[in-house]
């Protein structure tokens, strides 16, 4: 985030201006990027982390199709300007009703992973293409989405082998390493099952015409619950991309086309939310212990909702070079899950805070619009705002 956005705001709020601001330009430079590190990559926008207009607009303009995992994801994409033949419904779960829609509005592909949904894919989708995401093991992410989705390779061959016979096109494998992936081995891992499976089917007269490396690339400026910056390696793992992706080819057919679906790695960095102090407080906890308080006009379930993983950096525009003090960071709802735990240590405020005073808070751009979708205790959702992509 740019040092002239931080700053862009410097006097008191009111209550109801909380807002997110997201700048346009950082999202189109981490999309070149990543263009730039993996040659030849489909992006598809993983749109569920910042289901935000000029967002998701900005992206379809630089060439990127859009990942989404429902109906009105999808409406939303394709209301923005995405093309249905660049857009995929990247949830393996839906039912009857959500695949006649789609279908409806255009849409091909299709991911997968039951034979139970291919029937219905079969029924409802006929001549689709369909993509089959494997089980990965999660480990060395924040987030390791590990038990709701995905398949065994023995599956994965006899869900495509289903699909062919049922008249889909079995057009591809997916996989997902887990979100803010942090070790390049979890890539090394999903490569080795992907070219299992991609021989197994090649023997049984299946060749893929794409895989999907789903998301996970992590943001690169969060910390940690302790404060300290998390650091992922990402050159190493671009490297490892890079590597895969050129042995995968020469192991599986140089037609192998390479989709990827990053939300996080695209947004996080680059909004920047604009909340007020609420109150700060001193109380006496049962042990005896006097411990301090800063209650802020956002938290958990208003814009801050994976504070359970990570610590947000705060910046406090009135009291730049102030002297600190620590205390306990919380959300203002009436729910003692929003805070962030005190087991983690406190974090250093300005002494002087006022309710009122402004305070920012940078690398919120995933998701923290999307997971707060009703006013939860009558807190607004945070308003979006997209600044720069004039290029």
């Amino acid at each position: 985030m740019t040092g002239k956005l931080i700053q862009s705001s410097v006097s008191q709020q009111h209550p109801g201006d909380d807002r997110i601001i997201i700048d346009l330009d950082g999202v189109l430079e981490r999309y070149e990027t990543l263009r730039r590190e993996v040659p030849g990559v489909d992006v598809r926008f993983a749109m569920k982390a910042c289901p935000v207009d000029d967002v998701l607009a900005c992206l379809i303009r630089l060439g990127s199709g859009i990942d989404a995992a429902s109906v009105p994801e999808l409406e939303h994409a394709l209301r923005v300007g995405a093309q249905p033949a660049r857009t995929h419904y990247g949830n393996t779960i839906k039912s009857d009703k959500d695949i006649i829609d789609a279908y409806r509005l255009g849409i091909r592909d299709f991911a997968t992973d039951s034979a139970e949904d291919v029937v219905a894919l079969a029924r409802h989708a006929p001549g689709a293409r369909v993509f089959c995401r494997l089980t990965t093991s999660g480990e060395g992410a924040l987030w390791g989405l590990k038990h709701k989705f995905g398949c065994s390779p023995d599956d994965a061959v006899h869900i495509l082998e289903t699909a062919r016979a049922d008249g889909l096109f079995p057009s591809g494998l997916s996989v997902h390493v887990g979100s803010q992936q942090m070790n390049p081995d979890a890539w090394h891992d999903a490569f080795e099952r992907l070219s299992g499976v991609m021989t197994t089917l090649a023997q049984r007269g299946i060749v893929l015409d794409h895989i999907n490396l789903g998301g996970g690339l992590p943001a690169l400026h969060y910390l940690d619950q302790q404060g300290n910056p998390l650091r992922p390696p990402i050159d190493k793992i671009f490297l490892v991309l890079r590597e895969r992706l050129g042995e995968l080819r020469r192991d599986h057919g140089e037609h192998l086309r390479v989709v990827m679906e990053p939300g996080r790695y695209l947004v996080a960095d680059h909004g920047t939310i604009h909340a007020r102090v609420v109150r700060v407080t001193e109380r006496h906890l049962l042990n005896g212990v006097r411990q301090r308080w800063l209650y802020l006009s956002v938290g958990k379930f208003n814009g801050l909702y994976e504070m359970d993983q990570l610590r947000y950096r705060l910046a406090f525009p009135l009291h730049a070079g102030a002297r600190t003090v620590p205390a306990v960071v919380a959300g203002p709802t009436c729910d003692s899950d929003d805070a962030y735990s005190p087991t983690y240590g406190m974090v250093q405020v300005p002494k002087d805070l006022a309710s009122g005073d402004p305070v920012q808070i940078t690398s919120c751009g995933a998701y923290a619009v999307s997971y707060m979708t009703v006013g939860f205790n009558g807190f607004a959702p945070l308003r979006p705002t997209c600044t720069g992509g004039g290029r």
